[in-house]
């Protein structure tokens, strides 16, 4: 075969517009009541995706599903427990009752408040970390790919997941467990379907203020002064959720089994 004559090679070059559009695309996104989750739905919503705001608070992925229609987007709210596949079977079929299909699948539904050491934590504890953090998202991946034709499953796993983490070791364990994930699934779905992820670093939530016990926007100066982190700043949602966008969209066809740091620079 001659490269040089090839049709992707000959092709004209797309628009930015249509590499990163995801008009036609149905994603949806768990833990997308506040946070980061909300930053993925919004930002997936603003590229033209049909959005499916997944949660257990039922008030909040309201919130987030009339705040995308009332920017000219299309989405509608499910609550839903992650830990529950019951529950997360019932999603899929929500988002293919409201709009057809299932073409993105974001498992963001996650955290943990808890900070000690291993030999602290109890048992109980440990469990359900791993049952939100671990085992949720491989229902996720399985439940996603079961209803999906073709398309793309985004994990959002952590900085944590890539080396020790004193005081966060359950957690940590979780997910370096969704990276494993990320790369076995990305291999057994392909071509058909591509599992990508992303490892924010600090994102100043509900769940990370409390983790830190930070109570005040003085708090969350001071430490992000302390954590000298090379962009000057802390993450945000959008930072995510422009994250999420460039993996689920034309623009990564060719991108599977990968996870991106989005750390401002910490290593």
């Amino acid at each position: 075969m001659n490269l040089a004559t090839s049709p992707e090679i000959q092709a004209d070059y797309p628009a930015p517009s249509e590499l990163f559009s995801l008009r036609g695309d149905v994603a949806v996104v768990t833990g997308g009541g506040r946070g980061i989750g909300e930053g993925i739905a919004r930002t997936l919503a603003s590229a033209g995706a049909q959005v499916v705001v997944a949660a257990r608070r039922v008030d909040e992925v309201e919130a987030v599903a009339a705040r995308i229609r009332e920017d000219g987007g299309e989405a509608i709210a499910v609550a839903t427990d992650v830990t529950d596949d019951d529950a997360v079977d019932q999603l899929a079929q929500a988002a293919i009752a409201a709009f057809g299909k299932v073409s993105i699948w974001v498992n963001n539904a996650g955290g943990s408040a808890a900070r000690m050491p291993m030999t602290q934590l109890s048992r109980q504890q440990w469990d359900d970390c791993i049952a939100l953090n671990q085992t949720a998202v491989w229902v996720g991946i399985t439940t996603a790919a079961k209803y999906m034709e073709t398309g793309s499953i985004i994990n959002v796993s952590s900085g944590a997941g890539f080396g020790p983490v004193p005081g966060s070791g359950h957690y940590a364990a979780a997910k370096a467990a969704v990276n494993s994930l990320t790369q076995t699934a990305s291999a057994e779905l392909a071509p058909r379907i591509r599992v990508n992820g992303i490892a924010p670093g600090a994102v100043p939530t509900e769940i990370f203020m409390k983790a830190l016990g930070l109570e005040d926007d003085d708090d969350l100066a001071a430490a992000e002064t302390a954590w000298n982190i090379p962009m000057g700043r802390f993450g945000t949602p959008l930072d995510m959720g422009a994250a999420v966008l460039f993996l689920c969209s034309p623009a990564a066809k060719w991108i599977t089994g990968e996870m991106i740091r989005v750390r401002g620079g910490v290593k």
